[in-house]
C-alpha cells in the first residue's frame, strides 16, 4: 500500500516570505503530496492570505485544502467563504473550530467544529472532502479523554471524511487513540501529523500552547544542546524519522507534515523512511 503524504503551510506575511515558501514548495513537490493544506490566523484573520496561497498551490498543479475556522463566524460569512473556495476549484477543506483572538468572547453562530462540518454538508452536500482535527494526547480544552473522543465522533457523525492529528512524539498515544475510535466503530482514516524538530525554543512554545507532549528525554536532550542548532536539527531528524518508522510499521494511512514553510527537514525525513528518492 502506498502511503499518502500531505504538507501544511501557513500564509506568508511578506514578499520575501512568499518567495521562500514558493522555493520550499518547489522542493517538496518531489514528494508527490496528495494535497497541501494552508492555515489561517487566530479568528480567521488571514483567510484572504489562505485563499491566495491555496490558489497559487493549485496553479502549480497540486491539490490544496484551506483551513476553515468557524469560531466567531456567522453562517453567512462561512457561506461566502465556501462560495469563494468552490469558485476557486477547491475540493478539500480542513474544517476546524479554531481559536478566538485574545480579548474576544465566544461569539458567532458556531460552537464546535462538528457544527461547521454539519453546516458545510447541509450547504454543499458531498462537494468537499472534509478533514477534521484529531488529538491523540487530548485537546488542551477537553475535560477528559472520553469527551475528546466524543468530540471527534461528533465530527465524523456530522460528515467528516478523515482526520489529521495534532503532532505528537509518542507513537503509543496515536495507536491507543485509534484503538479507542475503533472500539466505537469509527473507521475513518486518521493521518498522524508530524512536526519536524528544527528549533528547540519554537517547539517548546508551540507544544505548551497546543497541548502536544514532548517526552522528558527529548526535552532534556534539546535543552542540553543549548544554542547548537546543527545538533538540534541532527537529533530532530533522528527522533522524528524513528517515530515515522514506528508509525509506518503500525500501518498508518499516511503522514501530514507541519513543514513550517521549510523543505529540508520534511524532505530528509521522507528520504530516510523510504518515501522519497
Amino acid at each position: 500500500m502506498t502511503l499518502s503524504i500531505s504538507l501544511e503551510f501557513f500564509p506568508p506575511k511578506t514578499p520575501e516570505g512568499a518567495d521562500k515558501l514558493r522555493a520550499a514548495r518547489e522542493q517538496l513537490y518531489a514528494l508527490k503530496p496528495e494535497f497541501c493544506s494552508v492555515t489561517f490566523g487566530a479568528g480567521g484573520s488571514t483567510q484572504e492570505g489562505t485563499l491566495q496561497a491555496v490558489s497559487e498551490i493549485m496553479a502549480e498543479g497540486c491539490p490544496a485544502a484551506p483551513h476553515l475556522s468557524c469560531i466567531g463566524q456567522t453562517k453567512d460569512s462561512i457561506r461566502e467563504r465556501l462560495a469563494a473556495y468552490s469558485a476557486a476549484g477547491v475540493k478539500r477543506i480542513v474544517a476546524l473550530r479554531g481559536d478566538m483572538p485574545s480579548g474576544y468572547g465566544l461569539g458567532g453562530e458556531f460552537r464546535y467544529a462538528s457544527d461547521l462540518v454539519a453546516f458545510i454538508r447541509s450547504e454543499t452536500g458531498r462537494q468537499f472532502h472534509l478533514e477534521v482535527a484529531a488529538y491523540p494526547e487530548m485537546h488542551p480544552q477537553s475535560k477528559s479523554p472520553t469527551s475528546d473522543l466524543d468530540a471527534f465522533a461528533a465530527k465524523v457523525e456530522a460528515g467528516a471524511d478523515s482526520g489529521i492529528t495534532q503532532y505528537f512524539f509518542n507513537a503509543d498515544a496515536y495507536f491507543g487513540y485509534l484503538n479507542e475510535l475503533h472500539r466505537r466503530g469509527i473507521r475513518v482514516p486518521v493521518v498522524p501529523g508530524i512536526m519536524p524538530i528544527t528549533n528547540s525554543s519554537q517547539l517548546m512554545r508551540f507544544s505548551d500552547s497546543c497541548g502536544a507532549e514532548i517526552p522528558r528525554w527529548i526535552r532534556l536532550r534539546l535543552q542540553g544542546f543549548g544554542d547548537d542548532s546543527a545538533s538540534i536539527k541532527a537529533f530532530g531528524l533522528d527522533v522524528v524519522s524513528q517515530l515515522c518508522e514506528h508509525l509506518k510499521a503500525g500501518g498508518v494511512p499516511g503522514f501530514h507534515f507541519y513543514t513550517m514553510n521549510q523543505a529540508k527537514a520534511t524532505a530528509e525525513i521522507c528520504r530516510r523512511i523510504g518515501l522519497a528518492p
